[in-house]
């Protein structure tokens, strides 16, 4: 087996375009509602405040 030093691994910069290239889409806002509600009963402020902005997304009908 033959090693190689430095292992090349993709940097951020790389993951990050990477996935700019993709368009996603965003669930339903039921489902998103639904997880709202499953953050606030969690208590989960980062949860709730994500759920909530994607939301408000949604019906503005903003793509990511």
């Amino acid at each position: 087996m033959t090693s190689r030093w430095p292992v090349r691994r993709p940097t951020e910069h790389a993951a990050l375009r990477a996935v700019d290239r993709r368009p996603r889409t965003l669930p339903e806002i039921p489902a998103l509602m639904a997880a709202l509600i499953v953050a606030n009963r969690a208590a989960d402020r980062h949860g709730a405040n994500l759920a909530a902005h994607r939301v408000v997304r949604v019906a503005e009908g903003v793509t990511e």
